[in-house]
């Protein structure tokens, strides 16, 4: 792999970009031990000594990165990453973007090219522990400095990135304590004990990062961050972590004003849950804290603020979950072995039932607040808000969980209480109704013996009562109470089926009176509690989710419940009790089929044969009855028989689907319910879309039964994928992540095997498709393109589902929805139309039949699409149409893969095959393949192969002239696509150019290297561009070896390295017609063609979209093309027409000819010497027409930096192989820098960054030959010395006009000094390297331009200098740089006090008395006495040295008051007293001190030093 990409890796090409990538990808770092010295150690050093030597974040430093962190993880322990700790942590911080100091500036590459957060974090994981400590060290440093940004008040874009940080390091130290103390042993390499993290090193981390996740809790973007990382650290060191949250949660609790703070300590709390119920070694003392939290949460459950409601549901849900709920006080008495905190435990635990009754009480006050008459005027909406529909779910859960997790006593003052509630009030059925009904179910759910005992007679009592009058059946309002009841009773009946067996004949009974009622909503709700009881009888299900397998109710002496706090379920001994259906219950449930469900069929049937007239409400009754047996009974019905549909794709394997058991034997002597509904909706279907096709509500209830028909087995998709999702949030919200996998509570465990369970009833995929889903499907395509848009989308969503689920039913299909897209059927609607686009076009998760991956259906619908435009239904009036047409363009264009690959069966595996066949041992018990079939199937598999449409096969010629002539069609977009397809077949049509091998080291006649240098080397010099032996004659041209790829030699040489041949073994130049290939003939006959290129001209010609005009890529790739494969041909025709548009000063114009010319100039690389080509060498005629006077002058400075901006270009490419180029251009440029316009030092400023970006600081590479910038920079500063020796403030005083005649050294200077700022500007975005020492000898000039202090002038000047000073302040600086930046800078006492109260704040420096008193008593410095002056003298300019001294003082003080900008430390009242005593300074020390109280009350976002070395505080201060 390294001699394969090492030759990739020159810094100035792409190419090195893909060279790390590789290596990221594919470098090999899980090797065991012995065999490291074939692994990293081969590149580990000679990657490590690039990623340190880069300072300026080039796009690849990333990937590096990501390379170390998963060479660190595997390799704990093996590598001493010590030496680069320092480097690591100092990136990984610049890498955050934190502001520093007032107006920065930002590299936009800074943001672009920033490490992944992700991998930084496991690199900082892999490092830590171990003997030295060193990383722990600079990781509180690191929190440390980064701290106060965590704090509420402050915000920015590089918020996100901090929260990452916190989050994902706790899991990632978590992840790797998994894998040293509890992870079963792998083939993975072991970590050696003396690296594995200690469990001082674990409280070290904990403690460093506590701080700022405390901060993070109230953050702006919500506390979700803050409550993952507490989860991770509390299951490390409860004792460290859980107290301050709690600390910060009991208040929070009390205050009424800040429900944020509540939410978000909630959270947190949430997160830290099962840690502090389950108390442990660390933290004992954390189960007493959970039933004060609980007590003092209830208030939590408010209908007035909904967020708060729902996080207080989730809060108590939670730690009811990990609890059992059972009042244990009276073991006080009977045992005497107990800890002091089991005692305080269950003396708390008697405070259980008034809890529950209590949390009751609150929610039965949130249903009385939510019914509909106090939320909703009379008008509005009936149905339930989602906000409301929330409420209810949270509701109904958390009463669940408490009542599951009760004690039988508990529970039965819980039932009588939520029973007494429900039959003391008549709720209205939509809002509170359903609330109260939920909470009812839960209990039912619980304990059903004594729930039914209760709810059951009750309710029939009343229903019985209020239907005794016949008149009840055709009332359309009915009495509140009956609803109430019944939708009490359907909610009920949701419970273990065997139980409700008791109560069958009251419930048939009730059924008989209510399932006719007139008044739809009680009709509705009768038929709820059929499929409800159906449900009970028949699905498979687990009847109890209690946290200890068999329940609590178990005696004291027995059982403890105390010590299953918190406990998880044993995966292995799970217990579930599950319901299965027994015999009685399936013969309840196909006696109510029998009653309820023959009855309506059959009134059905006879409507759909029209010889029974019914009115569309009766229809929608019996639909719905029909509907709710169906899904009651959906898992007791067998799948729906019949005639397979054959011949839809030739096989010769068997396409028999896969039958699967789900736990039920169906019965086959019954009848099938499914089949009879199946035939009797039909029927209806047809007789509704012939007689009243507006009756959509009927359609709706159809196409909803159909889907179930055909799909539903018990459960639907997404109702399971809600479930799920959920599951899943909950798991996450309480996993163990340290003690490894499936450490959950039991309840979450039965859950996701009862989903995985539900997940086997839906796999649909692959069934049998028979006639009978043959008619339903077309009938659901008949329902795609109704008139009516609702029932159109409606049918679509289940006939997508549909096709998803049998073989090969598309095939089946396609033709028939082609149909309303022929252009010669004068009899289809617009809306049918559009329906059979949206077939088409599919559903976001669905079969897309636009695009499949089957050839055959393909050559019917693309062109059926094309052809569709000629329709009469069609209208690009309609916006919709146009909308679907564009969707399904681009949904073909973007998602459909032309798969590029030949399916072959190589000859030897056939042989095996044939042996394996006939070998005894393992027989083979199928008939066995003859020698013809084995035949037969290899033939159809390489037809198969030359059906394909792919980019390696030339495009058959009838496609080749359909694009050639729509180069010139009258829409833009044919012409662009046209564009694009012309260049693709014209490489395909590429004749291929024979390659030599060649040895470069015999070319330079240089022995190879034993080490890999980088750079310029005598064995890479033939490379290089000299004027001297540039190729003038054929013979030189046809003997020189040119290279095309600029990268290769830089690093060093490919293995095998292959340039073109000579010219006379190419491929000949100059055919005639005759010799080309039926395609070529195509292009070349258009191309010949004066007329047709004249009009293709003139096209490309045109303003695309004004001032918007770019140079096209497409348009060059086109030409290019024609160049290289048809050399000069088109020349003489093309010539014209080039001069013609270079004499045109139009913008479209202009780029219409660079276009051609640039694929011109591509295209010739094969011409012969007499043609030309593009080594540098090659191009040497461009270069030297280039550099002739790039600045002459003429045409104003626009052209100049036109012309400049154009060798830049060329320049810019050819990179390290033009020293000579770039010499020359250097020494032209030089005299030249002292430009007026602004464009064109701009322009010079980027060119010179080109010119010494070769001039690279990086490991083993070898001085270059190009220039370089130190002596660049030398004879600057000597031009400059002008300013330099002048202490006054530079000012721009220079206007932009070229002055005639000799200006002064100091114009020339600052005029200098213009063009030296857009230098260095433009290089600190693109250069590898900060700036070398000369450069740091320009800061004070900078410094003399732009003063510290906010200067808003718009000057170009200053306005440049503030830039470049911020952008070098970004630079990373090595240490051996910082005292050369401190030796450069005086004078700048401020800033010195802002560093200093930076590195304060970090803790790099600790605020000592030391240092207090050494302040103390510099401000004690006294002034010299006022002299009384002259009233003509001009007034000190000077300050005196006590001046000096006394300001230092004062600043110092500042610095330590600003460096807690969020506390007050002990020593801060005394400081601000002394300072207050220097109000009257004189400046500028009056000036300062006031600053200092501001902004300590302002909390400024916190100053962060770049720049951190072995610095003299005092001296510092002092400057």
């Amino acid at each position: 792999m390294l001699e394969e990409w090492r030759p990739l890796m020159c810094p100035f090409d792409v190419t090195m970009q893909k060279a790390i990538t590789y290596f990221e990808i594919f470098l090999p770092t899980s090797l065991p031990p012995e065999l490291h010295h074939k692994g990293f150690k081969l590149w580990f050093d000679e990657l490590i000594g690039l990623w340190v030597s880069v300072q300026n974040l080039p796009q690849w430093e990333g990937q590096l990165v990501n390379l170390f962190a998963r060479l660190a993880t595997d390799n704990i322990g093996y590598i001493d990453w010590d030496p680069y700790v320092p480097k690591i942590f100092t990136r990984i911080l610049r890498s955050l973007n934190l502001p520093v100091g007032s107006s920065q500036v930002l590299v936009p590459r800074f943001l672009t090219n920033a490490y992944d957060i992700g991998h930084a974090v496991i690199w900082i994981t892999a490092m830590m522990g171990g003997p030295s400590k060193l990383v722990q060290k600079h990781l509180a440093g690191l929190f440390n400095s980064i701290t106060s940004f965590y704090h509420p008040s402050n915000n920015g874009r590089w918020l996100n990135k901090l929260m990452k940080l916190l989050q994902r390091l706790p899991n990632s130290v978590v992840r790797r304590l998994h894998r040293e103390r509890y992870k079963k042993p792998s083939w993975l390499t072991p970590v050696p004990d003396s690296h594995k993290l200690t469990d001082e090193d674990v409280t070290d981390f904990v403690q460093c990062i506590i701080q700022p996740v405390l901060l993070a809790m109230f953050s702006k973007t919500g506390s979700l961050e803050a409550a993952q990382a507490l989860q991770n650290l509390a299951l490390m060191r409860p004792e460290l972590v859980i107290p301050p949250v709690l600390e910060r949660t009991y208040p929070a609790l009390e205050t009424l004003t800040e429900p944020h703070q509540l939410t978000a300590t909630l959270s947190c709390v949430i997160g830290v849950a099962r840690s502090l119920v389950s108390g442990g070694k660390w933290f004992p003392e954390g189960p007493t804290h959970m039933l004060p939290l609980l007590m003092r949460a209830l208030p939590g459950v408010d209908p007035n603020d909904f967020s708060k409601c729902m996080i207080t549901f989730q809060f108590i849900g939670t730690f009811s979950t990990l609890v059992p709920l059972v009042d244990c006080s009276s073991v006080l008495q009977e045992r005497n072995d107990l800890t002091e905190i089991e005692k305080e435990l269950c003396s708390a635990t008697a405070e259980f039932e008034d809890f529950v009754l209590q949390f009751m009480d609150r929610c039965f006050g949130l249903i009385e607040s939510s019914t509909l008459e106090q939320t909703r005027e009379e008008t509005e909406t009936e149905k339930m808000t989602h906000l409301e529909s929330l409420v209810e779910l949270g509701l109904s859960s958390t009463f669940s969980t408490i009542l599951t997790q009760c004690s039988k006593e508990i529970f039965m003052v819980a039932l009588q209480k939520v029973f007494n509630f429900s039959v003391s009030h008549i709720f209205e059925t939509r809002v509170a109704g359903r609330m109260v009904a939920d909470m009812c179910r839960a209990a039912v759910k619980c304990c059903p013996e004594e729930s039914l005992k209760l709810f059951v007679p009750h309710c029939y009592g009343v229903i019985t009562q209020l239907t005794m009058n016949d008149d009840v059946v055709n009332e359309e309002e009915l009495d509140k109470e009956l609803l109430w009841n019944l939708q009490l009773l359907s909610e009920i009946t949701r419970v273990d089926g065997k139980k409700l067996l008791l109560y069958k004949e009251q419930l048939v009974k009730i059924l008989q009176r209510t399932l006719h009622l007139a008044c739809k909503q009680g009709y509705t709700l009768s038929c709820n509690l059929l499929h409800h009881l159906l449900r009970s009888t028949t699905l498979i299900y687990p009847t109890e989710y209690c946290s200890v397998p068999g329940g609590f109710n178990k005696p004291p002496s027995e059982y403890f419940p105390i010590k299953d706090w918190g406990k998880p379920g044993d995966l292995w001994n799970l217990g579930i009790q599950w319901h299965v259906p027994s015999s009685e219950e399936v013969s309840f449930a196909f006696y109510l089929l029998d009653s309820f469900l023959q009855p309506e069929l059959i009134k059905l049937q006879c409507c759909g044969n029209g010889e029974l007239e019914m009115s569309r409400d009766d229809i929608l009754q019996s639909l719905t009855i029909v509907h709710s047996c169906l899904i009651g009974s959906g898992n007791l019905l067998p799948p729906l028989k019949g005639e397979p549909v054959t011949n839809l794709v030739p096989s010769m394997v068997s396409l028999e689907e896969t039958k699967l058991y789900t736990g039920l034997e169906h019965d086959l002597s019954r009848e099938n319910h499914r089949e009879t509904i199946a035939s009797v909706i039909r029927k209806l279907l047809n007789h509704i879309l012939d007689n009243s096709e507006d009756d959509t509500k009927s359609l709706f209830l159809i196409i909803k039964i159909i889907g179930d028909l055909l799909q539903f087995q018990g459960s639907h998709k997404h109702e399971f994928d809600s479930r799920w999702k959920s599951f899943n949030l909950v798991k996450k919200s309480m996993e163990n992540r340290l003690h490894g996998k499936k450490q959950h509570i039991r309840a979450l465990l039965i859950d996701r095997v009862m989903l995985q369970h539900e997940l086997r009833t839906l796999t649909v995929e692959g069934c049998e498709y028979k006639r009978i889903h043959q008619d339903m499907i077309r009938d659901l395509l008949r329902l795609s393109t109704s008139s009516y848009s609702q029932v159109r989308n409606k049918a679509q969503q289940t006939f997508f589902a549909a096709l998803g689920a049998y073989n090969f039913c598309c095939r089946d299909i396609i033709p028939l929805v082609l149909e309303f897209l022929r252009p010669d059927r004068q009899d289809v609607t617009q809306q049918q139309f559009k329906g059979a686009l949206y077939c088409l076009l599919g559903n976001h998760s669905g079969v897309c039949l636009a695009n499949l991956h089957d050839w055959d259906c393909i050559v019917q619908t693309w062109p059926a699409l094309v052809s569709s435009g000629l329709s009469q239904a069609m209208s690009l009036e309609k916006p919709s149409i146009v909308r679907l047409f564009d969707d399904l363009a681009e949904k073909i264009h973007r998602q459909y893969e032309t798969i590029g690959l030949d399916f072959t069966i190589p000859k030897p595996c056939a042989a095996i095959a044939e042996l394996l066949e006939q070998s005894k041992n393992p027989s083979i018990s199928q008939t066995l393949l003859s020698p013809e079939k084995i035949k037969e199937g290899q033939k159809r598999q390489q037809e198969k192969n030359a059906d394909a449409l792919r980019e390696d096969r030339v495009l058959p010629l009838r496609a080749i002239r359909f694009f050639v002539e729509n180069l010139n069609h009258d829409a833009i977009v044919v012409r662009k696509m046209a564009i694009s397809a012309v260049a693709g077949i014209l490489k395909q049509l590429k004749r291929t150019h024979k390659k030599l091998t060649i040895n470069p080291y015999e070319i330079s006649g240089c022995p190879k290297p034993t080490k890999i240098p980088a750079g310029d080397r005598p064995d890479n010099h033939w490379l290089h561009y000299d004027s001297k032996n540039i190729p003038r004659t054929k013979k030189e041209w046809e003997s020189s070896c040119f290279v095309e790829k600029t990268h290769w030699g830089y690093y060093n040489w490919p293995k095998n390295m292959v340039v073109y041949a000579g010219a006379e073994e190419q491929p000949k130049l100059g055919r005639s017609r005759e010799d080309m290939t039926e395609a070529e003939q195509i292009v070349y006959d258009r191309f010949s063609d004066p007329k047709f290129v004249e009009q293709l001209i003139t096209f490309l010609s045109l303003e695309d979209r004004k001032g918007r005009d770019k140079f096209s890529p497409r348009r060059f790739c086109l030409f290019k093309g024609i160049f290289r494969n048809f050399d000069d041909a088109f020349l003489p025709i093309l010539k014209p027409h080039l001069e013609r548009l270079v004499a045109d000063s139009h913008e479209s114009t202009q780029r219409c000819v660079a276009e051609i010319i640039a694929g011109l100039i591509r295209g010739s690389k094969h011409w012969t010497f007499e043609k030309e080509s593009r080594d540098p060498r090659k191009l040497h005629w461009l270069f030297e027409l280039l550099l002739e006077s790039p600045l002459s002058g003429e045409g104003g400075s626009f052209v100049d930096a036109c012309r400049l901006y154009v060798l830049q270009g060329g320049l810019a490419q050819q990179e390290w192989r033009v020293p000579e180029l770039l010499h020359r251009l250097l020494k032209y440029l030089e005299p030249k820098l002292t430009q007026v316009y602004k464009n064109v030092r701009e322009r010079i400023g980027s060119v010179l960054t080109y010119i010494f970006m070769i001039d690279v600081s990086l490991p083993n590479t070898t001085p270059t030959t190009s220039p370089c910038i130190s002596e660049f920079t030398a004879r600057v500063l000597e031009k400059l010395k002008p300013l330099t020796d002048v202490d006054e403030e530079i000012q721009n005083h220079v206007m932009e006009e070229n002055g005639i005649g000799e200006e002064d050294e100091r114009t020339q200077g600052i005029k200098l000094l213009k063009t030296i700022l857009k230098w260095l500007m433009a290089s600190a975005g693109r250069s590898f390297s900060t700036a070398v020492k000369e450069q740091l000898q320009l800061l004070p000039l900078f410094f003399k331009i732009a003063p510290v202090e906010n200067d808003n002038s718009y000057d170009e000047l200053k306005r440049d200098a503030k830039l470049c000073l911020s952008l070098m302040s970004q630079g990373l600086l090595y240490p051996h740089q910082v005292p050369l930046v401190l030796q450069v800078l005086n004078q700048v006492r401020e800033m010195a006090a802002t560093t200093l109260s930076g590195l304060l704040q970090c803790n790099f420096l600790t605020m000592d008395s030391a240092m207090q008193i050494h302040f103390e008593q510099l401000c004690k410095t006294k002034l010299p006495k006022k002299r009384k002056r002259d009233p003509g003298s001009v007034g000190d300019t000077i300050p005196s040295a006590e001046l000096v001294r006394r300001h230092a003082g004062v600043l110092g003080l500042g610095a330590c008051v600003l460096s807690s900008p969020y506390d007050v430390p002990t020593w801060m009242p005394q400081l601000l007293m002394n300072l207050s005593a220097h109000l009257n300074d004189p400046q500028p020390i009056e000036m300062a001190s006031p600053d200092f109280g501001l902004n300590s009350s302002k909390t400024p976002a916190p100053q962060i030093p770049s720049v951190v070395g072995s610095l003299q505080v005092s001296q510092l201060v002092l400057g």
